[in-house]
């Protein structure tokens, strides 16, 4: 059962998840601080590029399947249009309010 994005508990991770959604890259880029960093499976990404191939040109969707640390760590059913539907974590690094750093891969 997928938690209501609403419901989340962390207001920055509200903002990304809600931006991933939406497909809004303003918004998305609001909740990132300043040099912001990522990485993928262990493995350091560009950011830009990244998200860009993986979230907004794809139309990726993330559902939310559960969340602790108080919502800085998410497991996700994430799809987009290039690899489909995957179980994958998600975790968060918030400094002011804003996304320092985000880590995400398979679940």
């Amino acid at each position: 059962m997928a938690i209501q994005t609403t419901r989340l508990s962390d207001p920055a991770v509200r903002a990304f998840v809600t931006a991933v959604n939406n497909h809004d890259r303003e918004a998305f880029s609001a909740v990132l601080a300043p040099g912001a960093t990522m990485a993928d499976d262990g493995s350091e990404r560009d950011l830009a590029d990244w998200t860009d191939r993986e979230i907004f040109s794809s139309n990726g969707h993330m559902d939310v399947e559960k969340e602790v640390n108080g919502g800085r760590s998410l497991v996700v059913s994430y799809r987009n249009d290039t690899w489909g539907e995957m179980r994958t974590r998600w975790s968060f690094t918030v400094d002011d309010g804003r996304i320092s750093r985000f880590e995400t891969g398979q679940a």
